[in-house]
């Protein structure tokens, strides 16, 4: 099978995000790259249910290469990351996720940025920021997520969910948890009063931590 793996993973991570509580039903999508090919999570499928040769495989222009069912309507996002995307670090860009996930969608609705609360968000940029609301699967949305990803790893799609990308779906997925993880301390905060932020300073600190981070 074409992409066999990373279609198994795709399922994998797929069910992860209803597991997590990052999406609801057949919400929020996965991919993963291989050179010019992309193994993504198809539309109106339910995840418990999927199966590797249910993911569909495309180029990076949306044509399918392999499998019969449609892929994701947010497909224009994933390609645009994988086309256009460039990593903070200059990493390969290889996995991307996309959440509906509760208290990051609910931020998303009240504010333009995300400000350093919390040092974790390093991992994505010194602040998050929240692209402009666009119909979903719309090139208009792809196009107003690639600007809030510009110098980031991550973004909030304003009242929809958020994007996050790795060099495989670990990475991936890790983030999309962390940045779900501080909207809901930034939402906690905000509710109890005016939160102090880390100084830009600190947060370039800690990316530079970050870079030998865990075992090596």
């Amino acid at each position: 099978m074409l992409l066999g793996d990373e279609r198994a993973a795709v399922c994998d991570y797929a069910r992860r995000m209803t597991a997590d509580g990052l999406v609801v039903g057949t919400s929020g999508n996965v991919s993963m790259r291989v050179e010019d090919l992309v193994a993504v999570t198809p539309t109106g499928v339910a995840y418990e249910s999927l199966a590797p040769e249910d993911i569909p495989v495309v180029d990076l222009y949306g044509a399918t290469v392999d499998g019969s069912l449609r892929p994701t309507s947010e497909l224009p996002m994933h390609l645009n990351v994988y086309r256009e995307a460039v990593d903070p670090d200059g990493s390969a860009i290889n996995a991307v996720v996309h959440t509906h996930s509760v208290h990051a969608t609910a931020v998303s609705t009240v504010t333009d940025e995300v400000p350093p609360v919390h040092y974790i968000l390093a991992t994505i940029g010194p602040s998050v920021r929240v692209a402009a609301y666009a119909t979903y699967g719309s090139t208009e949305l792809a196009e107003s997520m690639l600007a809030a990803l510009d110098g980031r790893r991550g973004c909030l799609l304003a009242n929809h969910g958020t994007v996050t990308y790795g060099a495989d779906l670990s990475a991936a997925y890790h983030r999309a948890r962390q940045l779900e993880w501080a909207c809901q301390v930034w939402l906690l905060a905000r509710s109890a009063g005016n939160p102090r932020l880390l100084p830009p300073a600190e947060i370039e600190h800690v990316v530079e931590k970050l870079r030998g981070y865990g075992q090596r």
